[in-house]
């Protein structure tokens, strides 16, 4: 199939000297090295505080739990419902960004999370916890694709775009790490007996603020570029897309932990809702919207479709990781959370390692060869765990798992977002940055909920043997997406730089 036209640098007018040379040159958006600097801070942040309040409450979680009389079968819920909420509204939210510009988009969304992580750190009770949480949820949910909107649409291809690209990916693991480094100092010891649990929420926005205001002091606005767009929101697809999906996730989630399981009977009929909905989306955008969300012809760019299904499930398999890794890492190997943070360390500085090598040599190789080594490396960080022995040693198998999760992330995530990017005009930045965080999003709820109804449904085995059936379950969904990806996705260097 043809591909849609690709507004870059017109190659017809420069040679590829001075393309290259424009590649490296600060984008004509920026007045000075400093703005530039400031706007890179805020997207940079913008991805730590998601990450950091992803992460970190998985390690809180049991304080809270004690704290605010959680019951065991509502505690997943404070943690999965933020991603659930992101996830369902980015392409809505990426909409949004291409009608009103990313700027207003992406400070709003900033403005919106710290009101809400400000009002969790007062919660009086688990119900308040998990709706804070909720709302909490369409911050990332705005200001995800409009970074990336920001970012593809500024920035030209080439290397200072990969650096960019690179260090916005790394900002993940740095993030998550973050989390569970200043989690573990809230909840570990003598610290817990000084510290309230509150003050991880209270400190997260903190740094939301900073972010917040260097965002609205030094990211170009683009809201004078899109009044001569005609963007319109697809209202139908809206309404029918965001519940199918919650109710799809929330089945998922939820059916291991409902009373009777699957038999319970609000499960199939939340399940079958949301599948009617989304089968309700499809008639929409296919047939009824004039702009539709998710327009089909997104999917004309060569490779698409096996790019996007083999994303959905290395997501999901990361997702598994990030879960599964700490719970075992404290719950079966009985390390300390501050324990747990060093283990993780790895991740954070692998990360800035590899956007650092990744922006001078992103645009050097064929993005199938980057996406094949990425896909290698997601089925070896679960194998190590796989596989772990009882008293394993740290060297031999957590921190390479760990060299391994944060190269397959990083790669893929950089990757994907520079081949996305440049493949969309400009009208459409907002939208290619949506579908890039909501397969992100939505893969990491999905897989959770069927990692989770693996563990317990053999919970029987064991927490051990449990938590193993899980981590053998994203080999073989690590596996399907290497095999896609090496036999549907070509990427050339040109899409990498």
């Amino acid at each position: 199939m043809a591909e849609p036209e690709v507004e870059e640098a017109p190659r017809g007018s420069y040679t590829a000297s001075e393309i290259e040379r424009l590649g490296r040159e600060r984008p004509d958006a920026f007045k000075s090295t400093w703005t530039e600097i400031g706007f890179c801070f805020s997207l940079l942040g913008s991805m730590f505080v998601a990450e950091y309040f992803i992460s970190g409450f998985n390690i809180l979680l049991p304080t809270l739990s004690a704290s605010l009389h959680i019951p065991p079968q509502a505690e997943t819920w404070p943690a999965s419902v933020f991603s659930l909420v992101t996830g369902a509204f980015i392409l809505p939210s990426g909409r949004l960004a291409d009608m009103y510009g990313g700027y207003l988009v992406f400070v709003s969304g900033l403005v919106w999370f710290l009101v809400w992580s400000i009002i969790a750190g007062f919660s009086q009770n688990y119900v308040m916890l998990i709706f804070c949480r909720a709302l909490q949820g369409f911050g990332p949910a705005a200001f995800l694709p409009s970074g990336i909107m920001l970012l593809g649409s500024i920035y030209r291809p080439g290397p200072r775009k990969n650096f960019v690209f690179s260090l916005y990916g790394a900002f993940a693991p740095v993030g998550f790490f973050a989390g569970i480094f200043f989690a573990g100092i809230f909840f570990a010891g003598l610290s817990a007996q000084f510290i309230s649990w509150r003050w991880f929420f209270f400190f997260g926005s903190i740094i939301l603020a900073i972010v917040m205001i260097a965002s609205y002091l030094t990211v170009p606005s683009d809201r004078e570029a899109k009044k001569d767009v005609e963007v319109k929101m697809d209202w139908w697809g809206a309404a029918t897309v965001v519940p199918g999906l919650l109710l799809i996730v929330f089945a998922i989630t939820d059916g291991s932990h409902a009373p009777n399981g699957w038999a319970t009977p609000y499960i199939p009929v939340t399940f079958m809702l949301g599948c009617l909905l989304l089968a309700g989306t499809v008639y929409i955008e296919g047939w009824v919207a004039q702009q539709p969300l998710l327009p089909a012809d997104m999917f004309n760019v060569r490779s698409m479709k096996t790019l996007v299904l083999s994303l959905f499930f290395q997501y999901g398999v990361f997702g598994i990781y990030l879960f599964y890794a700490s719970f075992y890492i404290e719950e079966v190997l009985h390390a300390t959370p501050l324990q747990t943070s060093a283990w993780f360390a790895p991740m954070c500085v692998g990360g800035l390692i590899l956007a650092t090598i990744g922006g001078l040599i992103l645009h050097l190789l064929p993005g199938t060869i980057l996406l094949v080594l990425s896909g290698a490396c997601y089925i070896l960080s679960m194998l190590l765990f796989a596989i772990i022995p009882h008293n394993p040693n740290y060297w031999a198998y957590i921190f390479p798992a760990m060299i391994c999760a944060t190269s397959g992330i990083d790669i893929t995530y950089n990757v994907t977002n520079i081949f996305m990017t440049t493949s969309m005009p400009k009208a459409r930045q907002g939208l290619a940055g949506a579908l890039i965080n909501s397969v992100l999003f939505l893969g990491i709820s999905f897989f959770l909920g069927m990692a989770d109804l693996a563990v317990t449904q053999t919970a029987d085995r064991g927490r051990r043997e449990s938590y193993k059936v899980a981590f053998w379950f994203a080999v073989g969904c690590a596996g399907f997406a290497l095999v896609v990806m090496f036999l549907g996705v070509k990427i050339g260097k040109r899409r990498v730089g």
